[in-house]
């Protein structure tokens, strides 16, 4: 563990949906981060931090396991974390305060990712996530599992779904990432005043579609760009229901830009007065995206349907003492380490039933990605054979189970127009990766495969599979050994499945999220 004196406090900040190219402070050429931008003159900048999938659930259910998703099991083929310790329930049984502040509909005690947080709010804009937390979300699923009772939800449900359909169209849905920062200082101040250690985790949707930016954002990167008047729903391009031209992408990418800016203002109001209270350095800061966003390329809007480097190589900014500040270009990070890194920060061991700490996860240790060198944890589910054998040090590996969610809204946008879906294609396709930050091997169910020199080729147009390119073969197999350490072919899983045993609370947050109707 680390060797850190004084208070092991945490603040771990995800910005969803938020793209690595459009951060100024990896280089775009907007001013989209400028206090990311300072922040970076504390913090390690890593490059090539990926993600284990495309999308929140099964990223913060890493994050919160240190598992990949095959592992902890929370995909849209199931969609809640069952069975496991997290994170927070490992800090909270050492004694720490833990919080939860999110307005990702994912983020629930309902999909279990809120467990072990002592205090939490999902900040959910048309029920109030206090009506679904708690001994209330108990309530409101014995609802939806009760035939007599399920009408009554359903009616909340339709009225829920009335409401964010107005909100979404006339842009009226306002931001909660100023009452979430406010939040985070409440309690840090209760925690403090209590003589607790606190870790407090936040996630910002802002650049999650729809964007509708705040006024002041929206004038200086998006000038004269009405939101309501542009492509919102990724459904309509992908299914083909849509064309979006180059001027409109532009306006899109405009208003995605304005809300990354309104983010990392409130992150820059958040860490002025963690060092105006002079909190800053005895404080892991972790600041990260759970995935990035496709605008068009490889013929994709939004973050489903692939796994390509946009949405995996995620930006990644952690400020520790032990870590110099300086841009790491070379170190790839499987974003479920951070799980490790916490810990070692902390001090604290994995409660009964969680993911063991392993010091060759932790971004703390010396030897971080050196397997070899680091005694594998017993118990360790992420740690392979060919892991203590030094084979897969340069690796990441990318679990994307099958987007049985969208496919509905996806269907139901392409039906309308008149549109049939190709069953052999990307949109029914379960999907994994192994990379490098070199190379790419993608294994695809129902497409060919692919596979991209991301060092002569980091757009992901030249498909290198079936070459002979030694970059391409090791990571293959590089794949190959992590597929037969989970669970090999996949089992043929239909949406009818997963939808049919999901609870009608669950429905609606995926509907106010645009994942499904």
């Amino acid at each position: 563990m680390s060797e850190t004196d004084g208070p092991g406090n945490v603040l771990f900040v995800v910005m969803d949906t938020v793209r690595q190219s459009h951060l100024s402070v990896y280089g775009y050429d907007r001013p989209t981060t400028p206090n990311l931008e300072d922040f970076a003159d504390d913090a390690r900048v890593f490059e090539e931090a990926v993600a284990p999938a495309p999308w929140t659930l099964p990223v913060h259910a890493s994050l919160f396991t240190g598992l990949y998703p095959t592992q902890h099991g929370a995909t849209q083929e199931n969609p809640y974390l069952e069975d496991a310790t997290t994170l927070a329930e490992s800090l909270s049984a050492a004694g720490y305060a833990t919080a939860c502040y999110s307005s990702n509909a994912w983020i629930t005690p309902y999909t279990n990712l809120a467990d072990g947080f002592d205090d939490q709010d999902n900040f959910f804009q048309v029920m109030p996530g206090d009506l679904l937390s708690g001994p209330l979300s108990k309530i409101w699923k014995t609802m939806n599992d009760n035939e007599r009772l399920r009408s009554v939800a359903d009616r909340l449900v339709e009225l829920g779904n009335t409401a964010h359909e107005y909100f979404a169209e006339s842009g009226g849905g306002d931001t909660k990432t100023p009452e979430i920062v406010d939040r985070v200082q409440d309690f840090v101040e209760d925690s403090e005043a209590e003589g607790d250690e606190w870790f407090s985790f936040i996630n910002l949707m802002d650049a999650h579609l729809p964007y509708h930016p705040p006024e002041e954002f929206a004038d200086e990167f998006a000038p004269g760009v009405d939101s309501t008047e542009v492509c919102q729903n990724s459904k309509e391009f992908n299914s083909g229901a849509r064309d979006i031209d180059d001027d409109e992408w532009e306006d899109i990418r405009g208003l995605y830009d304005a809300e990354i800016a309104h983010i990392d203002h409130h992150l820059g109001r958040l860490f002025n007065w963690l060092r105006e209270t002079d909190r800053w350095d005895d404080t892991l800061v972790v600041v990260c995206a759970d995935h990035g966003e496709l605008f068009g390329e490889h013929g994709l809007y939004g973050h489903e349907f692939g796994i390509y480097d946009p949405l995996v190589n995620v930006p990644l900014m952690v400020k520790h003492p032990e870590l110099d500040a300086e841009r790491d270009t070379e170190t790839q990070v499987e974003l479920q380490d951070l799980y490790h890194t916490v810990l070692d920060h902390a001090g604290v061991e994995a409660d009964t039933g969680g993911e063991p700490f392993d010091r060759a996860r932790s971004l703390l240790d010396a030897d971080y990605r050196e397997f070899a060198n680091v005694d594998a944890p017993r118990g360790a589910d992420s740690r392979f054979s060919a892991h203590d054998d030094g084979e897969l040090d340069d690796y990441a590996f990318v679990d994307y189970h099958r987007p049985v969610v969208e496919l509905n809204q996806l269907e139901s946008k392409a039906s309308a127009a008149g549109i049939d879906l190709d069953r052999d294609s990307r949109f029914y396709s379960r999907m994994r990766a192994g990379r490098r930050t070199d190379g790419k091997y993608i294994r695809n169910e129902r497409i060919p495969d692919e596979a991209y020199r991301l060092d002569t080729d980091p757009d992901e147009l030249d498909d290198l599979a079936g070459g002979d390119d030694e970059v391409i073969a090791a990571t293959e197999d590089a794949l190959v050994t992590f597929e037969s350490e989970m669970d090999g072919e996949w089992a043929d899983v239909t949406d009818e499945d997963v939808l049919d045993d999901m609870g009608e609370e669950a429905k609606d947050r995926l509907s106010d999220l645009g994942y499904i109707e």
